[in-house]
């Protein structure tokens, strides 16, 4: 999902968290939107390392192709994994979770990526792109290991 949904339903779930519960700290319910799409920096960093290019109009450019490399590659009946994203992995997700229980701002950017999380999850069902994820930071570490590991021995 393109940042700008990102950033509308975020606004539209902030809102409605804020309409639902107005005792909320509005500190809070803006952590809350401000994670909801703040989670993507890790695409820009992505494409960062990919094209050495730190312009953020580099980065979409960069994403934009890689989307259009993956809908031919479809077509094929090519189904590869995406570029890893490691604020999107359930890991990192418990982690700021579990840090949330002992420090509440934390709490909030949970709140938040759990949501972008949710989003993004229909919009890759919707759009059939569910297997581009890396949804485990661990079976990646392992799946990196394994093949540097195998392609060091011969």
């Amino acid at each position: 999902m393109i940042p700008r949904w990102h950033i509308f339903w975020g606004a539209i779930f902030s809102g409605s968290l804020w309409l639902l519960n107005p005792q909320i700290n509005l500190i809070y319910i803006l952590i809350v939107f401000l994670s909801s799409f703040l989670i993507d920096f890790d695409h820009y960093v992505v494409s960062v390392l990919k094209t050495k290019k730190t312009s953020l109009k580099h980065s979409f450019k960069y994403h934009d192709t890689q989307r259009k490399i993956e809908e031919k590659e479809k077509k094929k009946g090519i189904r590869k994994k995406g570029d890893f994203h490691i604020f999107h992995t359930l890991e990192f997700i418990a982690l700021t979770g579990l840090i949330g229980y002992f420090f509440t701002p934390f709490y909030y950017i949970f709140i938040g990526m759990v949501f972008h999380s949710l989003l993004d999850f229909l919009w890759l069902i919707y759009k059939d792109r569910l297997y581009r994820r890396n949804y485990f930071l661990l079976s990646w570490i392992y799946k990196k290991f394994k093949r540097n590991f195998l392609l060091s021995r011969f």
